[in-house]
């Protein structure tokens, strides 16, 4: 919150394009550094900031949205192994108990605000009986929809219901293979990450695996935790930085209206997200062949990413992760016969050598968090306009830290 923060000459760019010389861990990146390097998955992001439901809602109220991931095309028929932690429970992800209980993901992953939960699952569901249901019109199949959620209040007006199901069947029908796209986007678009702009971000790496293969791994993360003191990139306290840097500032220049004004807003945001912070999904995706266990094992490894940029987990916060392998498909909603078990065979990494997929797990959950801050823009929202962090300041205070 600084007072070149509007006026930054620097573009909202990702952390690799602003510090090329940064460091996020030894493994290479995909492509496109984004979960959408992973085969076969396709994601769709919308940002929402006028509702015809709500023709008369004031400007800048409306500011929310939904990403959606399919983890394959024909996520209906055919399974992905997946495992879920929970690092702080104080969020939703809907669906999760019955990927505990089986191990099973086969529905899309959709994230959105809090208040939006409700219709993005009316959502998936509508999406199901507009492409499976029997020609008499009937649903006579299993789906648990998926959907997870981060609260917006303080830039969205929640009151307004804007997230429709018809939202939920655009973004499966448009969910592309495509870089995600970052910051104020899809249910990033009204987040708040370390008191600066949150939102949307994402990365992957690339994973020498033995017999000359490699795997992919990717993550995508919604951001809405933290307080700015607590915010890091490699190590350094750049979000401290610049917190005591403003602290100087107004106490050298008390009777700066522009200093007033930022230090005004930045206590507003400090006491909101004090009282209660916010929450961060993540979801991790590879081609390892991977079993629901070691699936578990690294959606656990999303916490060391989280940590290295400054997330501790609050009282108040709601830290889902969920992690998935497309290596194995697994079929379901097909006609057996469920009294007799049948063997199905599936390939797995053996254990001992699962570490660089941990590794690089934490790697590119770091790199998502940051390109999120680092993509997101100054927004105007229904409490205050919040800054985005200032680019230029970030570059001046990494030359002198390092």
């Amino acid at each position: 919150m600084s007072e070149a923060t509007t006026a930054a000459s620097t573009p909202r760019q990702r952390i690799r394009e602003l510090l090329p010389k940064v460091y996020l861990g030894r493994y290479e990146t995909g492509p496109k550094n984004s979960l959408t390097d992973l085969p076969g998955v396709l994601i769709s992001t919308q940002s929402i900031h006028q509702s015809p439901n709500y023709p008369n809602a004031p400007a800048n109220s409306i500011n929310t949205g939904l990403t959606t991931i399919l983890p394959r095309k024909d996520w209906f028929h055919k399974a992905c192994f997946a495992g879920i932690f929970r690092f702080n429970g104080s969020g939703e992800m809907t669906g999760s108990h019955w990927i505990e209980e089986s191990g099973l993901l086969h529905s899309p992953i959709c994230i959105t605000g809090s208040f939006g939960v409700g219709s993005v699952y009316n959502g998936i569901y509508e999406y199901g009986i507009r492409e499976y249901a029997d020609k008499e019109g009937k649903a006579d199949w299993f789906l648990l929809p998926v959907v997870a959620e981060t609260f917006d209040g303080f830039l969205h007006d929640v009151t307004k219901f804007v997230v429709t199901p018809q939202h939920v069947v655009k973004g499966i029908d448009e969910a592309s293979s495509e870089p995600v796209q970052e910051g104020n986007t899809g249910g990033g678009t009204g987040m708040i990450c370390h008191w600066f702009k949150g939102g949307t971000g994402s990365s992957s790496r690339i994973v020498p695996a033995a017999n000359d293969k490699s795997y992919t791994i990717g993550a995508l993360a919604q951001t809405n935790y933290g307080a700015m003191r607590d915010f890091r990139i490699a190590g350094a306290p750049i979000g401290r930085l610049i917190f005591e840097e403003q602290e100087r500032k107004i106490r050298e220049n008390p009777n700066d209206l522009t200093l007033l004004a930022q230090s005004d807003l930045l206590f507003k945001v400090a006491k909101a997200k004090d009282k209660k912070d916010g929450s961060i999904i993540i979801i991790l995706g590879t081609d390892a062949p991977l079993h629901p266990t070691q699936l578990q094992r690294l959606a656990k490894r999303a916490t060391v990413g989280l940590s290295r940029v400054g997330g501790w987990g609050s009282y108040a916060s709601g830290d889902i992760f969920l992690a998935f392998s497309t290596a194995s498909e697994l079929e379901v909603q097909s006609k057996v016969d469920v009294w007799k078990p049948r063997e199905v065979g599936i390939d797995m990494v053996d254990d001992t050598t699962i570490s660089a997929l941990f590794e690089a797990s934490a790697d590119a959950v770091e790199e998502a968090i940051l390109n999120a801050v680092c993509m997101a823009e100054t927004m105007k929202g229904f409490n205050a306009t919040l800054d985005a962090i200032d680019l230029d300041k970030v570059k001046e205070l990494m030359e002198k830290y390092l």
